[in-house]
């Protein structure tokens, strides 16, 4: 890349923190950071035009899990790892409603549902509720979890949903715009369109090759998630979410935030429309992908459901179709380590990036 000597002078030269990935983890890691240090040099690296992964894909959903997802994680984590996760979620919710506030980016405490396609599920949560409850209690100071009647006239599900009070939903855009001018008014300087393609220390900083320059940071801390296999961090894999949306309906009665078939589907009310996605437990080996496409079959299964489950007796058509990528592993606990003397990262969301995005950014600043 042919750049000039006030380019490398003004945006490349005796950077301090060098982040690589402009999402949530990374624009909070950088607000962080600048509390910190008035004066540092901090410099984002992102390689969309856009924060690319799942910041702006995601379908902002402001939750902690839903009752299934909690009894499932029960299975592989123990009572106190659970507790853990959900006060993580909990606290980085607050912190992301403290960084933007609630009207910024729309928050609304709508409550979350569950619906049930499956007996065996539904009767294994009704007979789980009670000890999930109390498991949660020191968070809340309440019952979390209860049953509701079906009044929303969803078909091929049983008669009751599961209902959250405390679940709430956000706009994903507003949030994003908040997060970048946050960090443009602090200083902080973001660059797009730039992959970092690998890096290497010297004695007190990091040399970083990216797709147009090389320049060196005193650290780098990388923040990619669903992309961070291809820094070589294993634990990481990619994990797509393909999503959909309606174009505006007339009178929609659906209100709130819903989970079906354990959460791996997904859908909510966002401006008269629905925004429906999931379907990944289709096809685990395929969605374990960084590309950015969509599928026929998980596509003609989210238009399926919407037209026998959630929407039956409404006819409706799609304006948009797009996907995102988590990050997911072996475990649900986020890995917030250091991996070189310079080198820090804060990676595998466990697609919650929205519940804890903020607080991993801050986790991975408090390394330094």
């Amino acid at each position: 890349m042919n750049l000039s000597y006030w380019e490398i002078k003004s945006w490349l030269t005796n950077i301090d923190y060098t982040i690589v990935g402009s999402g949530i983890v990374g624009l909070n890691c950088a607000l962080q950071l600048r509390k910190r240090h008035p004066k540092a040099k901090i410099l984002i690296l992102e390689k969309g035009m856009l924060p690319q992964g799942a910041s702006t894909k995601n379908a902002g959903f402001a939750c902690f899990g839903s009752l299934s997802e909690i009894i499932d994680d029960l299975k592989t984590h123990t009572e106190d790892e659970v507790f853990q996760l959900v006060k993580k979620r909990i606290d980085g919710l607050q912190l992301l409603r403290e960084t933007c506030g609630d009207a910024t980016i729309d928050y609304q405490e709508l409550g979350g549902y569950e619906l049930f396609s499956n007996a065996e599920l539904l009767e294994q949560c009704n007979a789980q509720k009670e000890d999930i409850n109390t498991l949660l209690k020191p968070l809340f100071n309440d019952e979390v979890f209860s049953f509701k009647k079906n009044g929303f006239q969803f078909k091929n599900c049983k008669e009751q949903l599961g209902f959250n009070k405390f679940e709430g939903q956000i706009d994903t855009g507003k949030m994003m715009v908040s997060l970048t001018q946050l960090v443009l008014n602090a200083g902080i300087k973001i660059i797009n369109s730039i992959t970092v393609e690998s890096f290497s220390e010297a004695q007190h900083s990091v040399k970083i090759k990216t797709n147009q320059f090389e320049f060196s940071s005193s650290k780098l801390l990388i923040a990619t998630n669903g992309f961070a296999s291809s820094l070589d961090i294993s634990e990481v894999k990619p994990a797509r979410a393909q999503v959909l949306i309606t174009k505006p309906i007339e009178n929609l009665h659906i209100k709130g935030t819903f989970h079906l078939d354990e959460g791996y589907y997904y859908f909510r009310n966002i401006d008269n429309r629905i925004l429906f996605g999931g379907g990944r437990n289709l096809d685990f080996k395929g969605e374990e992908t960084t590309q950015l496409e969509q599928t026929e079959l998980i596509q003609n299964k989210l238009e399926d459901l919407l037209k026998t489950t959630i929407l039956p007796n409404t006819p409706f058509e799609i304006a948009y179709r797009w996907s995102g990528i988590m990050g997911v592993g072996q475990q649900k606990k986020p890995i917030v380590k250091q991996l070189s003397s310079n080198v820090y990262c804060g990676v595998r969301l466990g697609g919650m990036g929205v519940a804890i995005g903020s607080l991993i950014g801050k986790e991975l600043a408090d390394l330094l």
